[in-house]
């Protein structure tokens, strides 16, 4: 294989870049850096067994994606970009009535199975009452009961992004900032245009996010996948040290984690049709706010930081797209995370490095054929 060029700059083509080069590969990252990205605003929770979506395919990738952070971890370190803001911190799944530790025993059993099951990111989960559970993370409400899940971990988005395109870099690979646009000639995509300069390529990884569809029309097709807006609180708690807090998640699609030495992050919303607006909205804040001082009173006299917006790339039924555009065999499309973006995406991009290579993939990615059969989920 020649020349592949990966066109977008987030966890997914940052990955693949980094894989491609890893193996020798003639390699060129072309990145927008759009405003909004998903990758930079995510939370980075690292722990699919704890999810409680209804979507099998997750799990059956998950559990491949997530065993392979060590292993990556350590790439990149080999590589010389060991700042991947990757850690075990553990995480707690807590009821906040007695209908919901009740609940609870049904949560830990499957949670346990999962384990049983190979689901890494778990360990020896058990049920805590909510006295440990405050201890471990202060500024949390009394609670009647928690499950207290030891091998979580969290990442941080943008630090782990630019490890994966620093490695793809110590490997050789080219990084080009600008608007891309691709080759077509005689019906064939045989290169990329950014800005003024054309770039010859065997091979194009498409890994652009939400803003995927836009080069997609470029050769007549299109996917179900749309923006969705997730707001993200960044709260600084004067005089605590947070590092060793735990992630916090409950019966519902919020949550909490923390990073040394004194942040906790707060999120976030889902707002469909949204649109590629990324404004800080009052509506936005206020609906995460609720929620995390409902949890967390103790956060009431942190210092509100920051607010991230990301558009995350949503997949219409809740699974990505991977695999290559018909008519289009040298053109492979890694996009449609949604809120798994940063448990999945190095994983994925890895996947995707695989198929521009032309090899089968190392896993099972039926369930996320381009030509399946969508329905919203939503």
């Amino acid at each position: 294989m020649g020349r592949i060029v990966v066109i977008g700059g987030g966890i997914v083509g940052a990955s693949a870049a980094f894989h491609l080069a890893l193996r020798g590969v003639d390699t060129v990252l072309v990145d927008r850096q759009d405003v909004g990205r998903a990758t930079s605003a995510g939370a980075g929770i690292i722990a699919p067994g704890t999810s409680m979506r209804d979507l099998p395919g997750f799990y059956a990738f998950a559990q491949p994606a997530v065993s392979y952070y060590p292993e990556l971890i350590a790439s990149l370190a080999d590589a010389g970009a060991e700042n991947t803001g990757y850690e075990v911190c553990g995480k707690l799944y807590i009821a906040q009535t007695d209908d919901e530790a009740e609940r609870l025993d049904d949560v830990l059993a499957l949670m346990q199975s999962r384990r049983d099951a190979g689901m890494p990111n778990l360990g020896d989960v058990q049920a805590i009452d909510g006295a440990a559970a405050k201890a471990m993370f202060p500024a949390l409400k009394d609670i009647p009961r928690a499950i207290h899940i030891p091998e979580a971990a969290r990442v941080d988005g943008a630090l782990m992004r630019d490890a994966l395109t620093a490695g793809a870099r110590h490997h050789g690979a080219e990084v080009v900032h600008g608007e891309a646009s691709l080759v077509v000639d005689g019906g064939k995509v045989s290169g990329v245009t950014v800005d003024d300069r054309t770039i010859e390529a065997d091979g194009v990884i498409l890994a652009a996010g939400s803003w995927s569809n836009d080069l997609f029309s470029q050769v007549g097709y299109s996917l179900p996948v749309e923006p969705q807006k997730g707001q993200i609180l960044h709260i600084t708690m004067p005089g605590q040290d947070t590092t060793h807090w735990p992630i916090l998640g409950w019966f519902g699609h919020q949550y909490m984690l923390a990073f040394g030495p004194d942040r906790v992050v707060a999120g976030a919303t889902r707002e469909y049709g949204s649109g590629f607006d990324t404004r800080v909205t009052a509506g936005g804040v206020k609906e995460v706010l609720d929620v995390a001082l409902a949890i967390a009173p103790g956060l009431a006299n942190g210092t509100l930081r920051e607010v991230r917006v990301g558009l995350r790339p949503y997949g219409a039924d809740g699974y990505p797209f991977m695999g290559t555009i018909p008519g289009h065999d040298n053109v492979v499309v890694a996009t449609g995370h949604g809120p798994s973006g940063l448990q999945l995406g190095p994983y994925s991009g890895r996947i995707a490095s695989e198929l521009a290579l032309g090899e089968a993939p190392s896993v099972d990615i039926s369930a996320f054929a381009l030509d399946r059969e969508v329905v919203w989920d939503h």
